[in-house]
């Protein structure tokens, strides 16, 4: 029994040099890349706010009313083709102009009101629209992406294993989060693991969350099996596009009358190639995504809804995926929740900065 017990402890002992030797170095690596992305994320957590500041055009004290809506968005529909618009977000107290995307990546802003071109933005001209890129391609595309969520998997590492190394026995506790000024090689590393662990639940969340998002179709798979939910929804059958106009305030009021009461339309997808079908998404009550994950499919000639999927009546599985991406972005739980996101994302920097300088005074030390 003794010698199993000094088996097990000699084990430990040798697995945790391992373990701080992985840390630190993964720590001034990835750790780099950790910061850079986070720092861009705690800007983006008020890009909105941020764009309405350096374009006060784009602001409205009022929103026109639906139908009206609907007449500027026949103008942006026709030059769609055009432009490569494939989807708009429709206005919004928060950004109160339309917001249209592109197969491109660029981002036009229209008038609410007569659909009149305001603003084109892309990561050429705008220096959100870069950061944007940056937080969440790298800059780099696809391939980008995948480098993204392998350094947020590292990243949950290296916040577990900080966790890990700096647990302190019960008694310890009051003195292992107590700042230190000196000597430096103390105080480096008392910044660095009380600030680390007092905000870790916040970093957790956020960097989880990041990580998700990038792998959301295998989690979204695998919370849905988890939960049992049975098939995710099928959307209608195509239908053929004709040479007749759209009416778009009528679609745009039959989408109205068919989302659940107290409903908020957000997003229209534009009819691609023969398929006239329309899908609208909508915020139904309850739902956390700024967007929403509920949509309507309508057939836009004869301004009818064909079918409804409401989000929130889905099973648990797919609810839980579809909090990650607002939970990231600070779009729920109001001022609070966007600060705290934008404070998460400054911390990585922070504990990159306190790591190296540690390491730099324990070197100079030695």
């Amino acid at each position: 029994m003794l010698r199993r017990q000094a088996m097990s402890t000699s084990s430990a002992w040798r697995f945790r040099p391992v373990l701080k030797w992985l840390h630190l170095w993964l720590g001034l690596s990835v750790g780099l890349v950790f910061a850079i992305v986070s720092l861009t994320g705690t800007v983006l957590a008020f890009q909105s706010e941020l764009l309405l500041a350096a374009h006060p055009e784009l602001d409205r004290e009022r929103l026109p009313p639906l139908a009206l809506q609907g007449h500027a968005l026949a103008r942006i529909v026709a030059g769609a083709e055009d432009s490569g618009i494939r989807s708009v977000d429709l206005p919004s107290p928060r950004l109160p102009a339309w917001q249209a995307f592109t197969a491109k990546g660029e981002r036009h802003y229209f008038d609410p009101a007569n659909g009149e071109l305001l603003l084109v933005r892309n990561t050429g001209n705008d220096a959100v629209m870069w950061m944007r890129d940056l937080h969440t391609h790298l800059l780099a595309g696809e391939a980008g992406e995948q480098v993204l969520g392998a350094s947020g998997i590292v990243s949950l590492f290296l916040l577990l294993s900080g966790l890990y190394l700096w647990w302190p026995r019960l008694a310890a506790l009051a003195a292992s989060l107590r700042w230190h000024a000196a000597p430096p090689a103390r105080r480096w590393l008392s910044w660095h693991r009380s600030l680390g662990v007092l905000l870790l639940p916040l970093l957790l969340v956020v960097t989880f969350t990041g990580v998700a998002m990038v792998y959301s179709q295998p989690l979204r798979s695998a919370l849905r099996w988890t939960f049992a939910d049975g098939p995710e929804v099928v959307p209608p059958l195509p239908i053929e596009r004709r040479t007749i106009a759209i009416d778009w305030p009528a679609v745009l009021l039959a989408a109205a009358d068919a989302a659940p009461r107290g409903s908020e339309l957000r997003r229209v997808s534009v009819p691609e190639g023969d398929n006239a079908l329309v899908s609208i998404r909508f915020r139904a009550p309850g739902e956390w995504h700024p967007n929403g994950r509920s949509v309507i499919w309508l057939d836009p000639y004869r301004a009818r809804a064909v079918q409804v999927h409401d989000a929130t009546a889905q099973g648990t599985g797919a609810r839980i995926s579809e909090t990650m991406y607002p939970l990231h972005g600070g779009f729920v739980g109001g001022r609070a929740w966007q600060w705290a996101v934008a404070a998460a994302g400054l911390l990585p920097a922070f504990l990159l900065a306190t790591g190296f300088l540690f390491w730099r005074a324990r070197r100079r030390r030695r």
